[in-house]
């Protein structure tokens, strides 16, 4: 039982975290309500991006919120029964909101994000379909030639850690995406990507890779953790598993199976949504974000989709319909060509802390559980590193980075 492993949750980070631990020689097994890797980050815009750095409390963030809360187009939404838990995460939220604190945060970002494209072509190798992953440049696309410059703090501190970008204009523009609205005057091109050609799929692909390896893969609604005699026992939904270690995956379902322990995390379901146009009648070479709307449009295998908006609600609260009239408005205006007449509406949750980053590690006073969650925007990207880092954790091998800024307890 020594080399025994049970990851909770079988979305892309746990999927990732179950091949790494499975390749060090443990005994995995993995366990979800669903299908693996069919939750959140299958509604992903699909962008697997090295330099994907960046948190979103940034300096001056605060002069946007108000207009941000109070557009009915806004990409930033707050339901009216959520706002008694999103002012205290708000407020920790504005705490990060400096440069020092932002060039901190991008250091650990950058160790789980440098190595993802790299990472991924690893996992997807021999798996016959390599080809889920294909190379692209992001595209961040501005109206407004005076928003756009390399000199901003986020772009400075990509190029400071070696990101390869170009600012290119309208024309340049139009060239390399010909696709997109004239509107657009100007983008900051960033080099070295990639983007996942089906987010779902990748998770199906590296599920099946997991099962091939030996992973036990368990279909499960996982109600509880207890621990008792060195043991730790999974209450599910008809059934119950034991385990002596723990890797907890579930995203934002993760913190209510922590508050019977006595551990309150400030994690909260920052929901997103995408439309996905079947048959769209154009296609784009690259992903790109929609500055001013905050979302970003890619070609996947089955069509053109767009996703953006942050949403935060109760995780069991129902989508709202209108998302899905504004996310087809601004695929419309960046891609006046497009076919929206065949749509499909999801909406996932992001499980979001406040500074952007994960907890990833041992959780204190819980000997033998792990955590591997809270990946906010970055989950795709962050997943295959977050599974490197967990089984070195388990391995007992010593990290090469400092790993204290992704502890859970860092919000005690």
């Amino acid at each position: 039982m020594k080399n025994q492993v049970t990851i909770i949750g079988a979305g892309i980070v746990g999927i990732c975290t179950a091949i790494s631990l499975q390749e060090r020689g443990f005994d995995v097994r993995l366990i979800d309500r669903g299908d693996p890797g069919q939750e959140t980050s299958f509604g992903n815009a699909g962008v697997i991006s090295p330099w994907s750095i960046i948190p979103q409390a940034m300096p001056g963030i605060w002069k946007t919120l108000p207009g941000l809360l109070m557009d009915r187009d806004s990409p930033l939404s707050v339901r009216t029964r959520f706002w008694p838990r999103m002012i205290p995460w708000g407020l920790r939220f504005l705490r990060y909101a400096t440069e020092a604190k932002a060039r901190a945060t991008s250091d650990s970002m950058e160790y789980l994000c440098g190595p993802s494209v790299n990472l991924y072509r690893r996992l997807l190798a021999g798996t016959g379909h390599e080809g889920l992953l294909t190379e692209s440049y992001y595209v961040h696309a501005f109206r407004k030639v005076d928003k756009a410059s390399l000199q901003s703090l986020d772009y400075r501190i990509r190029a400071e850690k070696g990101g390869d970008l170009a600012l290119i204009g309208p024309e340049e523009l139009q060239a390399l995406e010909p696709g997109l609205s004239p509107d657009f005057k100007a983008a900051v091109v960033i080099k070295g990507q990639a983007r996942a050609r089906a987010p779902g799929e990748l998770g199906r692909v590296l599920a099946a890779k997991a099962r091939g390896l030996g992973v036990d893969v368990v279909r499960a609604e996982v109600t509880g953790l207890s621990r008792q005699d060195g043991i730790w026992t999974i209450a599910a939904k008809g059934q119950s598993f034991r385990a002596p270690r723990v890797v907890l995956a579930a995203g934002v379902w993760s913190a209510d199976l922590l508050r019977p322990l006595g551990i309150n995390l400030p994690l909260v379901a920052e929901r997103g949504y995408h439309v996905e146009f079947a048959d769209p009648g154009v296609t784009l070479k690259n992903s790109v974000m929609d500055v001013d709307g905050k979302a970003v449009a890619s070609s996947m295998l089955g069509g053109v989709r767009l996703a953006g908006t942050a949403e935060f609600a109760a995780i069991d609260a129902p989508p709202d319909p209108r998302k899905q009239a504004l996310l087809t408005r601004q695929a419309k205006a960046m891609l006046p060509d497009l076919s929206t007449a065949q749509v499909s509406f999801w909406m996932g949750r992001r499980p979001s802390f406040p500074d952007s980053l994960p907890a990833l590690g041992a959780l204190d006073g819980q000997e033998g559980l792990f955590a591997a969650f809270g990946h906010s925007h970055y989950g795709l990207m962050m997943a295959p590193k977050t599974g490197e880092v967990l089984a070195d954790i388990l391995s007992g091998r010593t990290a090469n980075a400092d790993l204290t800024p992704l502890n859970a307890n860092r919000f005690r």
